[in-house]
């Protein structure tokens, strides 16, 4: 029999875009077909053809809901994929609702972008895919229990464990047949949670693989103690002082887990007293409706009991329309402003930050991870003017950031995960993390004991050949969608929007229009070196 092959396609020496091709003598599936995030080098990758024939996909195994996972789904069914799609029961009831509101956003940012190419003579563009597309998609889901195997599809069976990361989320053992010999036997991680993570036990799985693929999110970084009660002095601090002096908080939210937690915590300290009873506006329609999942779910979660406060409760104001988001610009002071989209990426958070960025009595609060080249990177890393619109924002709002609610594991719960999923016979596969988290990962691992020529950092698109013996086989691609560099750090077009905002500084900080000839002067020479 030939050997089984496994192509990274996506959330390789990056952390979005999730996508693993496995290739057997007798299939062909995806585990996850998730959407990039970040630079703009990186996300028209989305637009781009599939380094695979999505006719030919057999089925998709999915480890949870979250966009940079799932968010290609719906482009994968509109090009002729017809199979199933193996998820929990949480996360297909997650994305009902989250691909739906995916292609909403796509065709919503689509029409903006087309609006303003025809001002300025550019060709048109279409959307990755459309709501509807995103709608027929949703037929082909098949719930599968946890801990139960699953002929998933011919030679192939799957087992799905919690991975302890949001409502839904799985780590996947996949046993792949090889004949007369010992199936191969492979972990795709998922996403990994914290321990003492709200909602959800620590995350589990079964031990002894040829392969295991992990993600390396927070590789190389450790938090502090996330007991609940730390948690809550965190956030009780954050919130206290942004409030003061009737100051505004905005918080952009992750919709899955991300505020049912915060809404949980909030909610808690209002009733001990320890901060302002001050209105909570939900603007995320996305959000609310996640919100409804996890109330249905709530005897499968820790710490909710069987009557969760979520939107029924009066401190909170869930805005469902754009009237209603846009009734939140008249207010001056004393309130939390919860919008999507954490990364502020899209969504309604961008206009919040229109509106209060540029005002020095306003607090951002960033709550969990921030992709490169993302808006809210961006901004958690300094940045004194950014672009939202296609205008310029004067950033004078307090930035802060805490990771208290991440949903992913630090470097020390990896290592600890990794270990116990021991013996790993053949490799250890890093994706889903920036270059220095993985490597840091690594070389934890290594200190462990794990033989570090077992240990493979995959380049995007590279095949990795899944032998049972003999010398690991890493494949490079033959065609490269992107260049390594735009993986790593903001591409140009960040760079050059940066560059445009020091310019301007430039000139208006130059003593008089002598001081301002000589800057022009310099920067028509360096153009022309260029040429």
């Amino acid at each position: 029999m030939a050997q089984p092959t496994l192509t990274f396609c996506g959330a390789a020496r990056t952390v979005t875009g999730s996508c693993y091709w496995v290739q057997t003598d007798t299939c062909q599936f995806l585990v996850d077909c998730g959407l990039f995030q970040g630079p703009k080098t990186l996300k028209e990758l989305n637009y781009r053809p599939f380094p695979f024939d999505a006719t030919k996909i057999d089925f998709v195994l999915q480890t949870h809901a979250h966009i940079d996972h799932a968010g290609l789904l719906p482009k994968l069914s509109a090009l002729g994929f017809t199979g199933r799609i193996y998820a929990t029961e949480g996360t297909k009831d997650l994305l009902t609702f989250m691909l739906p509101d995916s292609g909403h956003i796509q065709e919503m940012e689509i029409a903006q972008l087309n609006r303003r190419n025809q001002r300025h003579g550019k060709p048109q563009v279409s959307a990755i895919y459309t709501q509807q597309d995103a709608e027929d998609c949703l037929g082909l889901f098949q719930p599968v229990a946890y801990e139960a195997w699953t002929t998933v599809g011919s030679g192939v069976r799957a087992r799905f464990w919690n991975a302890g990361h949001i409502l839904g989320s799985a780590s996947i053992e996949i046993e792949i047949d090889q004949g007369e010999a010992a199936p191969t036997r492979m972990l795709f991680s998922g996403d990994i949670g914290p321990d003492n993570k709200l909602f959800h036990p620590d995350p589990d799985a079964p031990s002894d693989f040829d392969y295991v693929i992990s993600e390396s999110t927070y590789g190389g970084r450790e938090r502090s103690d996330i007991a609940p009660n730390v948690r809550r002095e965190t956030l009780r601090k954050e919130v206290s002082r942004a409030l003061d002096n009737e100051g505004i908080l905005l918080i952009p939210v992750f919709a899955v887990e991300r505020t049912q937690e915060l809404i949980t915590d909030l909610l808690a300290l209002q009733d001990s007293g320890e901060i302002p009873r001050a209105p909570i506006f939900l603007d995320s329609p996305l959000a609310i409706r996640v919100t409804n999942v996890f109330q249905k779910h709530a005897d499968d979660l820790e710490d909710l009991g069987s009557g969760p406060r979520f939107t029924n409760n009066p401190a909170i104001h869930p805005t469902q329309t754009v009237e209603q988001s846009k009734q939140i610009s008249k207010i001056t002071g004393g309130a939390i402003i919860m919008a999507a989209s954490g990364m502020c990426e899209a969504g309604r958070i961008r206009h919040h930050l229109k509106q209060w960025l540029w005002q020095d009595k306003a607090t951002v609060l960033f709550v969990g991870y921030q992709a490169i080249g993302t808006l809210g990177r961006i901004l958690s890393e300094g940045a004194k003017s950014v672009k939202i619109h296609g205008e310029e924002i004067r950033v004078r709002a307090k930035i802060r950031k805490i990771d208290t609610y991440s949903g992913h594991a630090d470097g020390s719960e990896l290592v600890d995960w990794i270990t116990e999923r021991r013996p790993v016979t053949r490799a250890l596969v890093l994706t889903h993390g920036e270059e220095p988290q993985m490597h840091a990962l690594k070389a934890a691992l290594v200190a462990k004991g794990m033989d570090e020529t077992r240990i493979v950092i995959p380049e995007l698109d590279s095949a990795l050949t899944l032998s049972r013996e003999g010398r690991l086989t890493v494949q490079p691609s033959q065609e490269q969608r992107v260049a390594p560099a735009a993986l790593g750090g903001p591409d140009w077009h960040n760079e050059l929007t940066q560059l445009i905002f020091d310019l301007r500084d430039r000139f208006e900080q130059a003593a008089d229009e002598k001081a301002r000839d000589k800057v022009l002067r310099r920067v028509k020479r360096a153009i022309a070196d260029v040429d």
